[in-house]
């Protein structure tokens, strides 16, 4: 008699059903995530969902969790600047979540913010999330010169257009859409540098 071959079981950790999860979150919202969704995805029964989590809250939470995570260590890497060069760090900011490599996460960051008009977890994840991406933004900003209340109008309004165009299909509005993108970032990062060399050059006479 031939020996039968058996396909090991496949054994998947809490990052697995998490980052699942997440997948599930983006393309179908927080109503469509549900646990037997996941486990058909997985290929695995549900009864490997319980093995990780309570319930579904907990998997929800793990999933808010880890999306806090990496979207702060994401802005604490992007907006650290060597002692002079924040300037040019303003603009790597802009161009990185400008850029439409990023659509997969506008994705997710839409979904989790339609889930946190309903649940008050989500809310307070999402307002940590803003307020670290707020303030590390205008540490750029205030690293440049720029006042306090300047400073914090300017990164409102980096985090304004950076969201607002990954919502946008705009590539029929201008003939050069690189072109479009680097005048709106002078907008946001040099307009001030431009004002005050203006009051500096009136007050030469030049």
């Amino acid at each position: 008699m031939e020996n039968m071959s058996i396909k090991p079981r496949v054994q998947l950790d809490r990052d697995a059903w998490v980052l699942a999860a997440t997948d599930v979150l983006a393309d179908d919202g927080i109503a469509g995530l549900r646990v037997e969704v996941l486990a058909k995805r997985l290929k695995v029964t549900k009864g490997s969902f319980y093995w990780h989590f309570q319930d579904r809250r907990d998997l929800l939470m793990a999933v808010l969790q880890t999306w806090r995570d990496g979207r702060i260590r994401d802005i604490v890497k992007q907006t650290r600047a060597q002692s002079g060069r924040e300037l040019e760090q303003i603009y790597h900011v802009i161009d990185v979540y400008s850029a439409s490599r990023s659509r997969r996460g506008a994705m997710i960051e839409l979904a989790v913010r339609d889930w946190a008009r309903r649940d008050p977890d989500a809310a307070a994840i999402v307002a940590e999330v803003d307020e670290m991406r707020l303030r590390c933004a205008r540490e750029l900003f205030l690293a440049c010169g720029v006042p306090m209340d300047e400073a914090s109008s300017r990164c409102m309004l980096l985090y304004a257009y950076v969201f607002g165009i990954s919502l946008m299909i705009y590539d029929k509005f201008d003939s050069d859409v690189a072109r479009l993108k680097r005048d709106i970032a002078d907008l946001i990062a040099l307009s001030t540098n431009m004002k005050d060399q203006s009051v500096r050059n009136a007050g030469t006479g030049r």
